[in-house]
């Protein structure tokens, strides 16, 4: 009698639980989606320590070798407390009345954030942390334009400072349902948020803060391309989970990504070196980075958007433009961009900004990509584009004009004459990068 009474209690629980609402499919987890979601985390963690702090390392001269390493590892934490105390909230909130141009703070330190919650079909958490490093390597890009000058102290408060008022709300315009991404604006991976932000906050700072001493006069060639190199190639790897991460899928979009991405790159690589050969006669080391960076760089907007003939012209084009850029900015303009971050990432992320609103369209043959959204033709989709490379370029260059400015008033931006030429190393650290 017992176990009948069991057993006819164990059945009406079946019956309500199966009359009990079902959680949406969106909200249901996707492992291989969150899988992928995580290692393209690792990815982009990876880019920037230790694959630009290398890159960036070997660029300067051994004297500075240290600071530059600091620079970076110090911006990875910095931006990591920063966006989890309110740069997420800030860049993905809801801003209510003001949601076209900023988040709101609903979601301080993450507070919204629990083991169930969910984005879309991955962890919370996992979207959390996978825009975390995107906000990471942002502003560790600006580094290599104020490299071998900036007070360590002034850099720190100037790229917190950065990160809120410039990364965050820029994030919001187009990612987190502010009015450049209602508009209609393609930027798959960060052509807008990352690399035209970051190309020019580089140009603003290195105006702000003046020429190296003996620029452009004294030669000032990289102390360990080896070093260079081997962060370039950390670069290379982890910008698939940079773009093939932005997909938040493991679909095809991703591998698109991944493919397109890769051909670019090589592309770009090989444009450069070909300027440089013809230029001066030899093909250069630094010249087949360099153009890998613009490459990967310029195709990073139209990476979920344009095939992979697309991703060849882009690329190509990237070399080549980027290349001459490098040439004005130092030359021409004697501007003391110090590791060319305006002419590689600004420029090639306007670039490749302007190129996805042309290879996206489905009608271009083997040159077609995914096709523009419903109502959008070539035409509309070029003018959205320049509409979010001025709008970006504009509002960048002014919020970081002020906050040097602000920043050099409160703890003074550079080092002295007889600092500089001792090198950041001992001055700011009272360390050696080598004791040979």
């Amino acid at each position: 009698m017992f176990f009948q009474y069991q057993r006819a209690n164990i059945t009406a629980l079946a019956i309500i639980l199966t009359l009990l609402p079902i959680q949406a499919f969106a909200d249901d987890l996707n492992a291989a989606n969150t899988s992928w979601i995580l290692t393209s985390t690792a990815l982009v963690l990876f880019m920037t320590i230790p694959g630009l702090s290398l890159f960036y390392g070997g660029l300067v001269r051994s004297k500075n070798v240290l600071s530059v390493l600091m620079q970076c590892f110090a911006i990875t934490c910095l931006a990591s407390i920063v966006w989890f105390a309110f740069g997420y909230s800030v860049a993905f909130g809801d801003g209510g009345s003001m949601n076209a141009y900023i988040g709101n703070l609903d979601n301080l330190f993450l507070g919204k954030v629990t083991e169930g919650s969910m984005s879309g079909d991955i962890p919370e958490s996992v979207f959390a942390m996978f825009q975390m490093t995107f906000a990471i390597i942002t502003p560790a890009l600006i580094v290599g334009a104020f490299a071998e000058r900036m007070r360590f102290s002034a850099m720190l408060l100037f790229s917190g400072l950065w990160l809120t008022l410039v990364y965050a709300p820029i994030t919001h315009w187009v990612w987190g349902g502010g009015w450049l991404g209602e508009m209609g604006l393609l930027d798959f991976a960060g052509g807008t948020v990352v690399h035209i932000t970051a190309g020019v906050g580089a140009l603003v700072a290195a105006l702000v803060l003046g020429n190296r001493k003996g620029f452009p006069r004294q030669a000032m060639p990289p102390h360990n391309l080896t070093m260079t190199v081997t962060g370039a190639g950390m670069l290379w790897v982890g910008w698939f989970g940079f773009n093939g991460g932005s997909a938040l899928a493991a679909n095809g979009d991703a591998g698109m990504a991944m493919l397109v991405t890769h051909i670019s790159a090589a592309a770009g690589s090989l444009a450069w070196m070909m300027m440089e050969w013809t230029k001066h006669g030899k093909p250069s080391v630094l010249g087949i980075v360099t153009g890998m960076v613009a490459g990967l760089g310029t195709i990073t907007p139209a990476s979920g958007f344009v095939g992979p003939a697309g991703a060849l012209i882009i690329g190509l084009s990237a070399g080549v433009i980027c290349y001459y850029a490098t040439q004005a900015i130092k030359q021409r303009f004697k501007i003391d961009d110090s590791l060319d971050v305006f002419p590689v990432h600004g420029v090639g992320g306007m670039l490749g900004t302007l190129l996805a609103g042309v290879f996206a369209s489905d009608a271009l043959g083997i040159f077609s990509g995914q096709g523009y959204n419903e109502g959008m033709n070539m035409a509309s989709q070029v003018s959205v584009q320049l509409v979010g490379i001025i709008a970006t370029f504009t509002y960048t260059a002014i919020v970081s004009y002020i906050l040097l400015k602000l920043v050099d008033k409160l703890l003074v931006l550079r080092v002295d004459e007889e600092e500089e030429v001792r090198g950041l190393d001992l001055v700011e650290h009272d360390e050696r990068g080598y004791d040979l």
